[in-house]
């Protein structure tokens, strides 16, 4: 194998693939990136057994020559020194040869390295899918249905159902929704799908996480392919693969509640920045808990209070109240996490009481909501 490639384009597409190989795994081969040279162009591999990512690299590309192959082939390098490499090679050329033994010798400039390969032969296939079966949705849409919900997955293997986000789609519509059992993510989306199909299915919140990083922020269509097993993601020159979680998410609708006894709304960004505040004091020993009290007056109070330190109190202005008056407490984290995916300058609280689940919303949208479990303090 021989071939001379533009520097930026194969340090972009192995900073993509980098993403998927694991330094932990018990098969040695997948410590290192796949690199395939055909008369197309490059792909390159990376994969850890539950992602896959290949990248691939045409010769010409509106005009532009990416890539100029002198004879075919493929090889398995080390993906930590060969990533290092190329990132700092000196010149805006690589050639890359692979001589006897499965030895690569990179050049660039005047700079050369040689890195003992591995037989490209022995790396696991990627996943097979049939590819009739699947929707599209626009990159950027994708993008901020990951963003929204990906954060409220559990970082704890006791449910592992929970490391993931469930996706529900049918009746023209992506539903995403994501718990770790003390708070909820919830965002749908209209899609236009190709059949009548529908499906359920929970995708690790790791995949998604890394799937989001490589995504641009176009509108151009993501093809997503679905099956029992595997979800496939396919924008122009990159296959993203992931395993998809066994087992059966649990019927999250029913958390949800349908009627409230307090509402208001407030500024976004004054709710969020006294949040923050009062967070500040709510880190320190067990006590970290922000509390919440509001009343008809369209005062809504925020306070913590941490012996050992000290005590904060702020008030927001509601614009609008509705209701009860009320005092809660909850998590400062889960709050702040939930405000910072909401886009709008105001935002709707609902609450249904002192121990129940709270809704968090945009007004008048109700694509996105985010629900969040008290703590009892009060």
């Amino acid at each position: 194998m021989k071939f001379t490639i533009q520097k930026d384009r194969l340090v972009e597409s192995v900073q993509s693939v980098l993403k998927a190989v694991s330094s932990r795994t018990t098969i040695p081969i997948l410590t290192g990136i796949k690199i395939e040279a055909s008369t197309e162009g490059i792909s390159l591999t990376g994969s850890d057994s539950d992602i896959s990512i290949e990248s691939f690299i045409p010769c010409i590309e509106e005009e532009n020559e990416n890539v100029t192959i002198h004879q075919a082939g493929s090889i398995v390098l080390q993906a930590r020194f060969f990533s290092e490499i190329v990132r700092k090679l000196p010149m805006s050329i690589v050639e890359i040869e692979v001589q006897n033994q499965h030895e690569t010798i990179i050049r660039s400039g005047k700079a050369e390295f040689s890195l003992n390969g591995l037989d490209a032969s022995e790396y696991p296939l990627l996943p097979q899918l049939e590819e009739h079966h699947g929707f599209q949705i626009p990159t950027d849409l994708l993008k901020n249905m990951i963003r929204q919900t990906v954060f409220a997955v559990s970082t704890s293997e006791t449910r592992p159902i929970l490391t993931g986000v469930n996706w529900k789609i049918g009746n023209n519509e992506l539903f995403c929704t994501a718990t770790d059992s003390h708070r909820l993510a919830y965002r749908k989306a209209a899609l236009e799908l190709r059949d009548e199909e529908s499906y359920n299915v929970v995708i690790p919140g790791k995949s998604l996480t890394e799937l989001s990083k490589i995504l641009d922020d176009s509108r151009e269509l993501v093809d997503i392919v679905v099956t029992d097993t595997q979800v496939l993601f396919k924008t122009k020159n990159i296959l993203f693969f992931s395993r998809l979680l066994d087992g059966t998410y649990p019927d999250t609708s029913r958390l949800i509640p349908q009627e409230s006894n307090t509402d208001f709304i407030v500024n976004t960004k004054e709710f969020l920045q006294a949040i923050d505040r009062a967070s500040l004091l709510a880190r320190e020993g067990r006590n970290n808990v922000v509390k919440l009290s509001a009343n008809p007056d369209k005062i809504v109070e925020i306070s913590s209070n941490s012996p050992e330190i000290g005590k904060v109190i702020e008030s927001v202005v509601s614009e609008s109240f509705d209701g009860e008056e009320l005092n809660i407490s909850f998590s400062p984290k889960y709050m702040l996490d939930a405000l910072k995916v909401l886009e709008g300058t105001e935002i709707h609280i609902s609450f249904s009481g002192p121990m129940r689940p709270f809704l968090i919303r945009t007004p008048n949208d109700e694509s996105i909501v985010q629900l969040i479990l008290p703590v009892r303090t009060y």
